[in-house]
Parts: structure tokens; sequence; C-alpha cells
């Protein structure tokens, strides 16, 4: 009996071991042959096309019965031809503008200074005006007024002709004016003229100005200016060559846009033989004033 009690508790250990070592053991690896990884899937395949050829005997498909056929009458009405510039307004309109209107003091002078444009017209052509001087000291320095007929023959730019009177105490003048004018690139105002007088004086005078704009209301706008003269005038003191300049800058405010107050400092001189006319007359060479005006259109 004791024999057999021994041989059972033996069976049971070894048992026991075996069941250990069995659950401390990893589990075994699937077999690759009867769990393989599935294929990478294909790529998806387009539809198929609904646009399928037609039959040769089917027919295209129509327009409802109620709308009428694209016939050549009605394509003539939709796209009628451009002749000329049909695209221009004939309406008759017009503008006139206060470009200076100014006190000036300087050199111990006081005096008033306008320059002023204008025309009525339509869009290509147009009657233009322009009047400009200065009264010092209580009495007319100078003045010139124009007349005159422009075309526009470019997209800024006109053509102008037609006269000018010089309007001087004692020495007024009158001439033929010819001359170009119009919109630089980069924002550039240029105005161009040349004139012819009867006695055979000729004379060319050019004018640039810019817009700076500081803000949305406040600009700054230099002026340029420059006169030159083929034969010599001792009655106004000038001489042949490059005779004065002006050089003009102010600053306004836009109250509204057709509305500006604005100041500014405007400095002219004479050159060469115009300035030695003028120092033998006793006459000033140069000039600095200050500018205080309006700027206004209509």
């Amino acid at each position: 009996m004791k024999c057999a009690h021994a041989f059972a508790l033996v069976a049971c250990l070894t048992i026991d071991t075996a069941v250990a070592a069995r659950a401390q053991q990893p589990e075994a690896a699937p077999d690759h042959q009867q769990h393989q990884h599935p294929a990478p899937p294909s790529p998806t395949k387009p539809a198929p096309s609904t646009d399928a050829p037609r039959p040769s005997g089917e027919q295209p498909a129509r327009l409802p019965s109620f709308i009428p056929p694209v016939t050549d009458a009605v394509r003539a009405a939709a796209f009628p031809d451009v002749d000329g510039h049909a695209v221009h307004d004939r309406a008759i309109n017009s503008l006139v503008q206060f470009d200076q209107l100014e006190w000036q003091s300087g050199n111990g002078l006081d005096g008033v200074s306008w320059d002023t444009k204008g025309w009525v017209g339509r869009d290509r052509d147009r009657f233009w005006f322009r009047s400009e001087g200065d009264r010092v000291g209580g009495q007319l320095e100078q003045a010139q007024h124009h007349l005159l007929f422009g075309r526009a023959v470019a997209r800024w730019w006109d053509v102008t002709a037609g006269v000018r009177l010089d309007t001087v105490p004692g020495q007024s003048r009158s001439a033929l004016a010819f001359g170009v004018q119009g919109l630089a690139p980069y924002w550039f105002d240029v105005e161009a003229s040349a004139y012819v007088e009867p006695s055979g004086r000729t004379h060319l005078r050019v004018e640039t100005e810019y817009d700076l704009l500081i803000t949305n209301r406040l600009v700054l706008q230099p002026l340029v200016e420059f006169e030159i003269y083929g034969l010599s005038d001792r009655e106004r003191l000038i001489a042949p060559g490059l005779s004065s300049g002006e050089l003009g800058v102010r600053l306004r405010y836009e109250i509204r846009r057709e509305l500006a107050p604005y100041v500014g400092v405007v400095w002219t001189r004479r050159f060469f033989g115009s300035a030695d006319l003028a120092r033998d007359a006793g006459a000033d060479v140069s000039t600095t004033r200050l500018a205080v005006g309006l700027r206004a259109w209509f």
C-alpha cells in the first residue's frame, strides 16, 4: 500500500510540472500556409463612360419648339458693326477749374495770382480757354489769355491750336498758339505750347505738375515751368534762349474734391541774357514768395 501511494504522488507531481511548463511556453506562430496576408487591393477601375457613341442613325437633341432658330439677322442684331468712334458720348459737357487762385507775399510786395482753365465740348473736340496773370502792388504786372480748339489724338493727349492775348500795361501783344497737353507716364500733367507773334517772335513754354497723395485728402503738388524765346524783347526784359523759370510747391487739403485750400512757396528766376537785362533795369532777378490760396472746379 505504501508503494501504491508513493507512485500516485510521483504521478501527480509529474503532471503538475508538465502543465506549468506548458503554460510558460509562448504560443506557436501560426502556420503561414494556412494564414497568409491578404493581397493588396487593386486600384479602382474608372466607371464606364456614359458618353457612348450614338448609333449612326440617332439624331442630336433638339431645342424646344418655342425657341426660334438662330438666323443671320439675329446674329447681325446681336453683333452690330462699330464704325469709327460710335462709343463716344455725343453730349456737350463743360468744366471750369481754378487751379491757382492765391495771394502771394515776398520781396516786400504783396499780390494776387491766378491760373484758370476750362473747356466746353464733347469727348474728342473741345474749345479751351486759359487765363493767368499776376497783380502786384495794386497794379497788373502781366496776364495771358488763350482761346484754343483742342482735339483728342490719343487716350490721354490733346493737340490744341488758337490765339493768345498778352495784357501788359502799354505792351499788349497777340500770337498764334499751338500745343499739346495731357497726362504723361507716371501721372505727370504736361502742357507744352509754342507761340508765333506777327512780328516773327517765337516763344516756347513748358509746364509740368504732379499730385503726390500724402493721404486721401492731403495732396502735395510740385510745379515746374520754363519759357524759351527765339528773339529778344527788351521792353519786356527778355533775351533769346532760356528766359525764365518757376518752381512751386503747394500743399492742399481737399475738403471736397472740387474745393481745396492750400499753402505753398513759389520761386521764380530769370536766366542768362534775361537776367542781365533785369539787372540793368534794376529789376529783381529772382523772387521767393509765400502763397495762400484756393483750388476749385465746377
